[in-house]
């Protein structure tokens, strides 16, 4: 026998599983789809629980946000250019769900890339040890040589980039976020880390313009963030460290200047979890109101997922 005291538990209440607080019931629970079942029925059938109650709640307020004409801001690394995810965001662009676009400098790289060559995302590792790595000729010439002759124009970043693609029209342009962009009438802020990027290797690189039109993005997306109060959505793919950083500093300014940007509803759409994206963009800025979201899982499959749910209850 042991020479330690145990608790007499004789006495204990036992309460009714009936009564007690639960967090699962078999009414949540995912249903199943037979063969040729349709995207309506595979979106009903997830499970209210968990990630599949957050996602439909967020669906949730981009519908409502739509509806109440706020914008829908959409940031996104390059990477989801890479996995050829652009007709999607295109899609979403021309049916009047997103109203902005965020790029960090990488993406119209690959936008341009694609839509004048309809190929990109060069083998680093291979390239790096001869030193041609970055050292694609026509990219920089488009894209240093777009930039310089823009400067004198006050346009953006984006614009000045959309604006040539759109105009000269070439065979995938119908691909490119920044020309469609330029062909609606939204915009798309390109933010730049100067010498973070290829483009930034050559030569051509006119690096006061390339500073301006970026800083003229920064204000562009500060004019659309000071409208998302009261419904608003913002939407990160992809991006860990600029677009985090710049949509945190482009909301302080809005607030600063008195525009009541609360209440408005975060998401972040990564492969992995990240600090930047999940203190700047999910939850900091929505402490005090609104809700911020965060989805892990990859690029090709959760945001046409996303775009598919919300055209499906957009109806």
């Amino acid at each position: 026998m042991s020479r330690y005291p145990e608790i007499d538990i004789e006495n204990i209440k036992p309460v009714s599983i009936k009564t007690r607080k639960n967090k699962v019931n078999v009414e949540e629970f995912a249903g199943t789809c037979k063969v040729g079942a349709s995207f309506r029925d595979f979106w009903y059938s997830l499970p209210n629980i968990l990630a599949g109650e957050q996602l439909r709640e967020f669906i949730g307020h981009v519908v409502e946000g739509h509806r109440k004409k706020k914008p829908l801001i959409w940031m996104m690394g390059a990477h989801v250019i890479k996995c050829g995810l652009s007709p999607i965001v295109v899609d979403l662009m021309a049916r009047g769900i997103v109203s902005a676009v965020s790029l960090n400098g990488a993406g119209p790289i690959h936008d341009t890339e694609l839509a004048y060559w309809g190929q990109t995302s060069e083998n680093v590792a291979a390239n790096l040890q001869d030193g041609t790595f970055g050292m694609s000729k026509e990219t920089a010439d488009k894209i240093n040589g777009t930039i310089a002759a823009a400067a004198d124009q006050k346009l953006g970043y984006g614009e000045a980039l959309g604006k040539k693609i759109f105009e000269e029209k070439p065979p995938y342009w119908e691909l490119s976020v920044l020309a469609n962009g330029y062909r609606l009438g939204i915009p798309v802020t390109v933010h730049v880390g100067i010498g973070t990027d290829i483009v930034h290797q050559h030569p051509n690189a006119d690096g006061a313009a390339i500073g301006e039109m970026s800083l003229r993005d920064f204000r562009i997306l500060g004019n659309v963030i000071a409208q998302l109060g009261h419904g608003g959505v913002v939407i990160l793919a992809g991006s860990a460290v600029i677009l985090p950083e710049v949509f945190l500093k482009a909301l302080t300014v809005s607030r600063n200047m008195g525009y009541d940007v609360r209440e408005f509803y975060t998401a972040n759409f990564d492969m992995i979890r990240h600090y930047r994206p999940w203190e700047n963009v999910v939850h900091r800025p929505t402490l005090d109101a609104g809700k911020g979201y965060q989805f892990i899982g990859h690029h090709e499959i959760m945001l046409p997922l996303l775009a598919a749910a919300i055209f499906e209850e957009l109806g």
